[in-house]
């Protein structure tokens, strides 16, 4: 049966969906840039339990393969996809606002010596607030992507996901610079340079920002289906056999294996970056809460100049893309291991110039492949893997980073050190990604099977 061909969409369509990834990285700043900030740098919190928390979203991406799964073939509403949105990105929102009330507390006893020992109702409160806003992030992750996939032709996928994730660098950008006004620095506050209620009002004001953002990108962007649910045709494999191709297949192994160390390594720095600066070399809270717009800024750049290379020649893939995007990792990973060893301060701006360019190109190449692997009629469960394996590497190199942090800084005792070898062992792991790539071999463009469902011809039509 031939499938009717997907209308255009148009790029006020795209850019519409992709303010959904503006308030992604925007929450994404708060939690991993000025909460976590907050907690390690100022409050004196081991560095190990803050990334556990913040990469808690992380471990319960199987999740979102299930809605993903679902998603391809029910319907909730007459919705396949915008249900588990909304409901995650609610989830998220609520949250936001229980995580400002719980900081804000310790923000003020930690400001007061005569209110005794932290509560445990507080502790339960942070770990009540990660858990909701991890919950949220996977049912809705995989499915916003699946809603893409369906919205887009095959040929707008690359430029559809190309700008979305654009928009979540640009995020971060505007994060960082509205948190760095939202929560300023006050000499007069005393050893925490803020207060508890400044940090409360930025909290209430994002959650209220993120969930206008989220609702409004999504509305009317997809139809609903009205009588019965969706074909028994496409709930003709079974969720085993479907990602059973991608083992099966020695070069998908392999771009498997790029995609999970390359996305543990390249956030191997999410939850030192910011202490790291503290604590090497003293930068006040509020312009290491800027840190994000730096980086951020390069990133959005990276990304337009990927975006703009793809669509004007054919030697620019999204494999090269992706190889070109790891190496600046890597570079800028050099660059901060000598700034902490040797303790150049001058080094931290080059260093997340190359961050965000390495982050911004490899962001466009690997998302592209992601895309591009995932058939027809599948979309939901095979973003739904592909988010699932990126959640879980993300997560482990969120609180791999902390870890790593506090276990070198109690065999050396020296902040330099331990940050340099967190910085050092990014390198490692990077390089190694890059010769996984490196070895995922290009197929034939006329091998292309008929089933719908393989993965590894995908690969070699998406590659060449």
């Amino acid at each position: 049966m031939v499938k009717p061909k997907r209308p255009d969409l148009s790029l006020g369509h795209n850019l519409k969906i992709a303010l959904f990834h503006l308030g992604s990285g925007i929450a994404d700043v708060l939690t991993t840039g000025v909460w976590n900030r907050i907690m390690v740098a100022d409050l004196g919190f081991s560095a190990a339990f803050v990334g556990l928390l913040t990469g808690l979203r992380y471990f319960l991406a199987p999740i979102g393969v299930i809605a993903g799964r679902y998603s391809d073939t029910h319907t909730i509403g007459g919705y396949r996809r915008l249900f588990w949105i909304w409901l995650g990105r609610a989830m998220m929102a609520i949250s936001t606002l229980t995580l400002g009330y719980a900081t804000a507390e310790l923000v003020r006893r930690a400001s007061s010596e005569s209110l005794g020992p932290t509560p445990a109702a507080l502790w339960i409160a942070l770990v009540f607030s990660f858990l909701l806003f991890s919950l949220g992030g996977a049912i809705s992750g995989s499915t916003f992507l699946a809603l893409i996939y369906d919205r887009a032709a095959e040929h707008q996928r690359g430029r559809a996901v190309g700008l979305v994730w654009t928009f979540l660098l640009l995020g971060f950008t505007i994060g960082g610079i509205f948190f760095s006004i939202m929560l300023p620095h006050d000499e007069s506050a005393g050893a925490i340079a803020f207060s508890a209620d400044s940090v409360l009002t930025l909290f209430i004001v994002t959650a209220a920002l993120l969930t206008l953002i989220w609702f409004l990108s999504l509305l009317g962007e997809e139809k609903r289906r009205r009588g019965s649910p969706l074909s028994q045709d496409e709930d003709a494999s079974s969720l085993r056999h479907d990602l059973g191709l991608v083992w099966r297949s020695r070069p998908m192994r392999f771009f498997l294996f790029y995609l999970t160390m390359s996305m543990a390594f390249a956030f191997l720095q999410d939850t030192v970056l910011e202490p790291f600066a503290g604590q090497v070399f003293g930068i006040e809270a509020y312009i290491t809460n800027r840190f994000a717009a730096y980086w951020g800024g390069m990133a959005i750049l990276g990304s337009f100049a990927s975006l703009i290379l793809l669509r004007r020649s054919a030697a620019f893939n999204h494999g090269n893309m992706s190889q070109a995007g790891v190496m600046a990792l890597m570079l800028a990973y050099i660059v901060f291991a000598i700034s902490s060893l040797a303790e150049i301060r001058p080094l931290v701006t080059p260093g997340l110039i190359l961050l965000g360019f390495g982050l911004g190109v490899w962001n466009i190449g690997t998302l592209g492949l992601m895309m591009d692997l995932s058939p027809a009629g599948r979309a939901g469960t095979f973003l739904g893997f592909w988010t699932l394996c990126v959640t879980f590497a993300r997560g482990a190199g969120v609180a791999g980073g902390g870890i790593a942090r506090d276990l070198m800084l109690a065999l050396s005792g020296e902040h330099t050190v331990a940050y340099g070898a967190v910085f050092c062992l990014g390198f490692i792991g990077l390089a190694c990604a890059w010769v996984a790539l490196r070895r995922v071999r290009l197929g034939n463009a006329a091998s292309k099977s008929a089933s719908d469902f393989d993965v590894a011809a995908a690969l070699s039509h998406s590659m060449e």
